[in-house]
C-alpha cells in the first residue's frame, strides 16, 4: 500500500477539498481521510518503528480506505476481515497470518473474541477504532515476498484461504479496467460488493484511490438502497457478482435508474445471456461479463462496444499480457472451440497463501500456469467461455450428471432470472437433482419446467426431479452462490414436498 498512501498523502495537499469517500456515514474529504490515517500512522510508528502486518476491519466505509492509508504510510502489509467474520475465522486469520496489530472498532473486537492475551496492548487510531498490539517487536515485513494486501477467500476447498497479493498486480488490474471502461479522475465509482473480499478491496477501495474517483458504498447490501446510491451519486462503474446485478432488476421502479452508469462488471458466478440482456435493457446500462478469481484478479474483461453475445453470452478476453487457456487431462493445450481444464498466467498472479505468517506460494505448471478447477473454451477470437467447476455434478443412479449443463438448459426458459442446481440426498438413487429458481414473480411448478426442456430437446436424464421458486438464491459475505446452503434449503424443501418422489 506504500504507493497509495504516497499518492493520497500528495493528492490531499492539493486538494483536500475533493470527496474521497460517500458512505452510510456520509461524505468525506480526502483531507479528512489521510488525517485519519496519518494520525493512525503515527500510533502504528509509536508502539514500534518498525513496518507492520496489520489485521484490518473491512466495511465499506471511509473507515477502511484511512486504515489501509495509514498501513501503507508505515510501508506495512494490509490484512482485510469482515466485521461479521466469526470468532473462529478471526482464529483462522492470525493463524495464518500472524499480524502484529488489529486495527478495528470495538463491536468487531468482541465479536471476534480478539483476546487481552494475544493482543495486550491498545491504543486509539481514530473515531472509535483501536489498535490491538501484541507484547513483542513487529516482524520483518519482508516475510511476505512482496505481497502487500491479503484477505480472506472461502475458495472451493472448505478451508477458508488467505490469498496474498502485491501491489504491482493489484494495480496492473485496476489499470486494465481503467483503460476498458475509460474511467476518469473525479468520476464515482461503487463499491457494493463487502471490502473484505479480495476483488473489493481491488476494485472497489484501491481502484477509485488511486484513480482519484469518489467510492460510493451502502452498508449492508440492499438492491433498492444500491440503485438510489447510484443514480444519486452518477456513479460510472461498477462491479458486482450475478446475484446483485440481477437483484438490481426485479426493484420496483428500477427502470432507467443506471442511465448514468457508464458499465457494470458483472462476474463471480453462473450467468445467463438472457437474463443479464434482460436486466440491462431495463436498468439502462452495459453489462460486461467476466472471469476471475482472487488468486489471478479479474483477469478478463470484453469491452464497451462488443455485441451482446460476447459482453453477455462469454466471459470477456484476457487483459494484455495474460494468458488463459485450455488444457487436457494431460495439461496439454487445447485447440479454440475445444473445453478443457483452466489454466491463467499473467501479472495480477498472487503471491500466495499465507501459512503460519509467510506466503507459500501456489502450484504452478513448468511454464508458470495456475490451473484455477475450471473449465474453459477459447475461441478463435480470444474471449472466453467459463463452463463451470470441474467437479460439479449430481451423482443420480450411478450416473454422474452436470450441474452445469443443467442449470444452463434451465436459465434458458422464459421467466426465470436466476437457477441454482444442487443434489439432494434419496435413499434410492443417492442423489437427486434440486433447482431453486428465482423468477421475480410467478411460482414454477416443475411440471411447467420439465415440459419446456422437452420442448427445447433437452435430454430428459438432464431434467431435476425438483423446481422450488425462491425469493432469492442464498448467498456468502460478499454476494456470491452458496451452493452448501442452497443443497440445505434444497433439501429441507424437497423433505417437505407432497410431490418427492421418495
Amino acid at each position: 500500500m506504500k504507493v497509495l498512501a504516497k499518492e493520497m498523502l500528495d493528492r490531499a495537499q492539493r486538494a483536500p477539498e475533493q470527496i474521497a469517500v460517500v458512505d452510510e456515514l456520509g461524505e468525506h474529504t480526502l483531507g479528512e481521510v489521510v488525517t485519519a490515517a496519518q494520525g493512525a500512522a503515527d500510533r502504528l510508528e509509536a508502539i514500534d518503528a518498525h513496518a507492520p502486518t496489520v489485521l484490518v476491519q473491512a466495511d465499506n466505509t471511509w473507515h477502511t480506505v484511512a486504515a489501509a492509508v495509514a498501513v501503507g504510510l508505515r510501508g506495512g502489509v494490509v490484512a482485510v476481515l469482515s466485521p461479521h467474520a466469526s470468532a473462529a475465522e478471526f482464529e483462522l486469520a492470525v493463524a495464518d497470518i500472524d499480524p502484529d496489530l488489529v486495527l478495528a472498532a470495538p463491536d468487531s473486537l468482541d465479536h471476534w473474541a480478539v483476546s487481552a492475551d494475544q493482543f495486550p496492548i491498545r491504543e486509539p487510531a481514530f473515531g472509535d477504532h483501536l489498535v490491538c498490539a501484541r507484547s513483542r517487536p513487529f516482524g520483518p515485513v519482508e516475510r511476505w515476498r512482496g505481497g502487500t494486501a491479503i484477505a480472506m477467500t472461502s475458495g472451493s476447498t472448505g478451508r477458508a484461504k488467505c490469498v496474498v497479493q502485491s501491489e504491482e498486480a493489484i494495480r496492473y488490474a485496476c489499470d486494465r479496467t481503467i483503460e476498458t471502461v475509460g474511467l476518469r479522475s473525479g468520476e464515482s465509482v461503487g463499491a457494493f460488493v463487502p471490502l473484505s473480499s479480495v476483488a473489493a478491496f481491488c476494485f472497489g477501495m484501491y481502484l477509485p484511490a488511486y484513480l482519484g474517483a469518489s467510492m460510493v458504498s451502502i452498508g449492508r447490501w440492499a438492491p433498492a438502497e444500491a440503485l438510489s446510491a447510484m443514480a444519486t451519486h452518477r456513479v460510472a462503474w461498477t462491479m458486482l457478482v450475478p446475484t446483485m446485478a440481477l437483484q438490481l432488476s426485479v426493484v420496483d421502479g428500477a427502470e432507467g435508474t443506471l442511465s448514468a452508469l457508464r458499465a457494470m462488471t458483472v462476474g463471480g458466478g453462473p450467468m445467463n445471456e438472457r437474463a443479464l440482456a434482460d436486466a440491462e435493457k431495463l436498468l439502462d446500462t452495459t453489462f460486461l461479463r467476466v472471469f476471475g478469481m482472487s488468486e489471478c484478479l479479474g483477469h478478463t474483461t470484453p469491452r464497451l462496444d462488443d455485441p451482446s453475445s460476447i459482453r453477455l453470452g462469454r466471459d470477456g478476453r484476457p487483459f494484455d499480457g495474460t494468458v488463459v487457456r485450455a488444457v487436457d487431462t494431460a495439461g496439454e493445450p487445447l485447440g479454440p472451440g475445444e473445453v478443457g481444464d483452466a489454466q491463467v498466467r499473467g501479472p495480477s498472479l498472487f503471491v500466495g497463501y499465507a501459512r503460519e505468517g509467510v506466503p507459500v506460494a501456489p502450484d504452478l505448471t513448468s511454464d508458470g500456469f495456475l490451473p484455477t478447477g475450471d473449465l474453459v473454451e477459447v475461441a478463435v477470437d480470444g474471449s472466453i467461455r467459463v463452463m463451470g467447476r470441474q467437479k460439479q455434478i449430481v451423482i443420480r443412479g450411478g450416473r454422474n450428471i452436470d450441474i452445469n449443463e443443467m442449470e444452463t438448459a434451465i436459465a434458458s426458459l422464459p421467466g426465470i432470472v436466476q437457477v441454482c442446481v444442487v443434489p439432494v440426498p434419496d435413499d434410492l438413487l443417492g442423489e437427486r437433482a434440486a433447482a431453486l429458481v428465482v423468477t421475480g414473480g410467478a411460482e414454477l411448478a416443475l411440471e411447467q419446467v420439465t415440459v419446456q426442456l422437452a420442448a427445447a430437446g433437452v435430454p430428459k436424464f438432464k431434467w431435476p426431479e425438483y423446481v422450488f421458486t425462491v425469493a432469492d438464491l442464498p448467498q456468502n459475505r460478499v454476494g456470491k452462490l452458496a451452493r452448501p446452503e442452497a443443497i440445505r434449503l434444497a433439501t429441507h424443501l424437497a423433505s417437505t414436498d407432497p410431490n418427492s418422489p421418495q
